[in-house]
């Protein structure tokens, strides 16, 4: 299971190459090329939506649930999971929640890796790397409609 967080706009009509090669990797769902693919496998991927498309979706990401532990101690945990629970809905208002916790998470991260899954799925630097991305994109489109799925 994993939190997938989207930012979207109406009429964004955001055009998306995508090949089409999605896989789970330290409790993240990413995009891969095709030559990624056969870098690691020497088989022929399974595609899904490969191609153009058009989306109001100017942001989106996921990350695993294990990380909830280390997000509730940083401050972020609602911000992130259940941002509709504390009335937030334009990306404009995560920019300062998200920018306090991540200056927390990096501030003392031996703090926060102590939360990292025993399991190995997800870990402290995927969740910086997911509250800088998301940060960034909350700056860059502060007028978008913010939505989760969990």
């Amino acid at each position: 299971m994993s939190l997938d967080v989207y930012l979207t706009m109406k009429g964004a009509a955001v055009k998306v190459q995508s090949s089409g090669i999605f896989i789970r990797e330290n409790g993240e769902t990413k995009e891969i090329s095709e030559k990624e693919w056969f870098e690691k496998h020497p088989y022929e991927p399974v595609k899904y939506a490969e191609g153009e498309r058009e989306t109001d979706e100017v942001y989106s990401a996921n990350i695993t649930h294990n990380l909830i532990t280390m997000a509730e101690k940083a401050g972020i945990y609602e911000h992130l999971w259940r941002p509709d629970e504390i009335n937030i809905t334009k990306a404009s208002q995560l920019i300062e929640p998200l920018k306090e916790g991540l200056d927390k998470l990096k501030s003392e991260p031996d703090k926060y890796k102590k939360f990292n899954p025993e399991n190995g799925w997800g870990n402290y630097e995927g969740l910086v790397r997911f509250v800088e991305n998301y940060l960034n994109a909350c700056i860059e489109y502060p007028d978008a409609d913010v939505d989760v799925s969990r």
